[in-house]
């Protein structure tokens, strides 16, 4: 436990998870286990009193711009879709649609950032992280970002963007920090009581961690649990649709490029129509000649997918394997739809799918809270019996291709408002 002297001010009953004040109230971080990839200990002390900004200051949009630029002219990050994404999310073009977008003038308000945001990115996303910090900056927060520990390539070249960027745009340098460290409670408390906000984007078994490091009474938390999504397709309208293979590359996009570990990814592939059969033919293989070229199965991977489809074969007897060439898609032919299902899901190209006669057989699967995009290929109207059928589930409608686009209204929440605060003047 650090000891840098000052009064004790216990956390919790357990003696271990005490924070050292100095004698300014102020957490001392130098001596906490901590790795810096952006930043350093005394920005965090620092951060606990500097001054919030206003949203979108010309000083973050500029400073983005250049993390963009950097990353849109590196050969290496070109390697990576997902980071170029984020690249172009950031330019400055981009960032000025949504500043005019929820920087609307409000008579007799005024809006600035609620302060020290501690976001805990997701271990098994690797640019998350990123568009959790680009949020919190443009709305005029101090930022501390637990990055994912495991070493994923995208990480090392945004981190190293942004620190060059820094070198540029030194007045954004005390916003953020970018640290790791291990399963240590004692940081978890010291990070969480310098927080106005907490963005938990981990999933269930870490917002349950996090949840035993008390935060100051008036601050906020942002949790981002374990979700699923769905892919609908209406077959008639695939069937007319000339670049099959683009749709190929959006639904590789949505799905493969993360290995479906992100809760937008599709876990189950729902039909439509009156051309199923065909269109079924069609896309799987079309997928399948994308991955064949594209995708490295890992042996852990093909495994795991097969354990899961003989699991739940045993499990529901409405559930049949469709027989494949190989094991880079295993497709799970369900018969009856039920919420449950989603307890055997997997990932690395597993999917459910379903044949639909009326969207309001999607009831019961969408009335889960744990549902959350709804993508698809056809007209986005046809989902509104579902929506006003009163399902508490579904919080995105977007077409496939679409899913990891990023967006401040995200899972439900408004990250404007939420990472905001708004003072009223009469």
């Amino acid at each position: 436990m650090p000891r840098l002297g000052g009064a004790v001010i216990p956390m919790h009953q357990n003696l271990t998870s005490q924070i050292e004040y100095n004698n300014d109230n102020l957490i001392k971080f130098e001596e906490y286990n901590i790795s810096y990839q952006v930043g350093d200990a005394r920005l965090l002390t620092r951060m606990q009193v500097a001054p919030v900004w206003k949203p979108f200051t010309d000083q973050t949009i500029e400073f983005l711009n250049t993390v963009s630029r950097i990353l849109l002219s590196s050969s290496e990050a070109k390697g990576y879709p997902d980071v170029i994404t984020l690249a172009f999310w950031m330019r400055k073009a981009s960032l000025e649609q949504l500043r005019k977008r929820f920087m609307q003038e409000e008579a007799g308000m005024y809006r600035r950032g609620r302060g020290v945001i501690f976001h805990i990115a997701p271990s098994n996303v690797p640019v998350n992280y990123a568009y959790s910090l680009v949020t919190g900056l443009l709305c005029g927060n101090f930022n501390v970002v637990r990055i994912p520990s495991k070493d994923f390539p995208q990480v090392k070249i945004i981190n190293r963007a942004i620190n060059q960027a820094l070198e540029k745009h030194t007045e954004m340098i005390p916003y953020l920090v970018l640290v790791q460290y291990g399963h240590e409670s004692i940081i978890n408390d010291a990070l969480s009581s310098i927080a106005d906000v907490r963005v938990v984007w981990g999933g269930d078994n870490t917002i349950n961690e996090l949840r035993n490091s008390p935060m100051k009474p008036r601050a906020t938390e942002i949790t981002f649990s374990d979700r699923y999504s769905i892919a609908v397709i209406d077959s008639d309208k695939y069937m007319k649709i000339q670049n099959k293979a683009m749709v190929s590359k959006d639904f590789y996009n949505d799905t493969y490029l993360s290995d479906q570990n992100a809760c937008t990814s599709p876990r189950m592939v729902i039909w439509m129509g009156n051309s199923i059969t065909e269109a079924k033919r069609l896309f799987w293989e079309e997928l399948h000649n994308l991955l064949a070229k594209e995708y490295e199965l890992q042996g852990v991977q093909a495994v795991n997918k097969l354990t899961s489809a003989y699991l739940l074969a045993v499990k529901y007897e409405c559930v049949t394997k469709e027989e494949q060439d190989d094991n880079l898609i295993v497709r799970m032919k369900v018969n009856e739809l039920s919420s449950g299902l989603m307890d055997y899901q997997d990932n690395s190209g597993y999917f459910f799918e379903y044949e639909c006669k009326d969207i309001l057989e999607l009831k019961e699967l969408c009335n889960d809270t744990r549902c959350q995009t709804l993508s698809y290929i056809g007209d986005a109207a046809n989902f509104m019996p579902l929506l006003e059928s009163g399902i508490r589930g579904i919080d995105r409608i977007v077409p496939v291709g679409k899913t990891m686009d990023f967006e401040l209204h995200w899972d439900g929440y408004n990250l404007f408002e939420r990472f905001t605060n708004t003072i009223t003047i009469r």
